[in-house]
């Protein structure tokens, strides 16, 4: 996969628009709406097969997604604010909603995403100065296991100074 350099230039879409994937348990994209493409600025060939990943922007700390993807291997949706990043490293920011998808025998198969335009205010106010935090974290330490250990350690005493549960946190923004 070619390296993208982050713009600062931001990317917005619609608000009546819904941005879906699907993704197999590896998290390798099944399936992509027209408007996932157009934001992201990627053909559905480009982005068949390529890892969920492909629109992670390096902004986004990793603990998030480790708390994604533990969420939904636990058999759970969840929801998520998430800044991705376009094929021109332009980014967006996106409220997510995951959830697991089965088979008729209740096996997993895969993953099931749609995502929204997300709140500005929680974005800008809440979102950004966190995620900075929980990316400031991870930063401090060489390796990935122990920048994703520490970013996630920040995460879970974060949502315990507040009394809070991840889930809980979301809905009160």
């Amino acid at each position: 996969m070619k390296r993208i350099t982050p713009t600062n230039r931001e990317v917005f879409f619609p608000a009546d628009e819904i941005i879906v994937s699907k993704t197999d348990t590896k998290g390798r994209i099944t399936y992509a709406n027209e408007t996932f493409c157009k934001i992201a600025g990627y053909s559905e060939a480009e982005l068949m097969g390529q890892p969920h990943s492909i629109v992670r922007h390096p902004e986004m700390p990793r603990a998030v997604f480790k708390l994604l993807w533990d969420t939904l291997f636990d058999g759970r949706e969840i929801f998520a604010y998430v800044k991705n990043m376009t094929k021109d490293g332009d980014y967006y920011w996106v409220f997510a909603h995951a959830t697991p998808s089965y088979d008729k025998n209740r096996n997993l198969v895969g993953f099931h995403s749609t995502r929204r335009v997300p709140n500005r205010n929680v974005v800008e106010n809440v979102i950004t100065p966190l995620y900075a935090a929980i990316l400031s974290e991870e930063q401090q330490h060489q390796n990935g296991q122990k920048q994703l250990a520490a970013g996630f350690d920040f995460v879970v005493n974060f949502l315990q100074s507040k009394n809070t549960t991840y889930d809980a946190l979301i809905f009160s923004l």
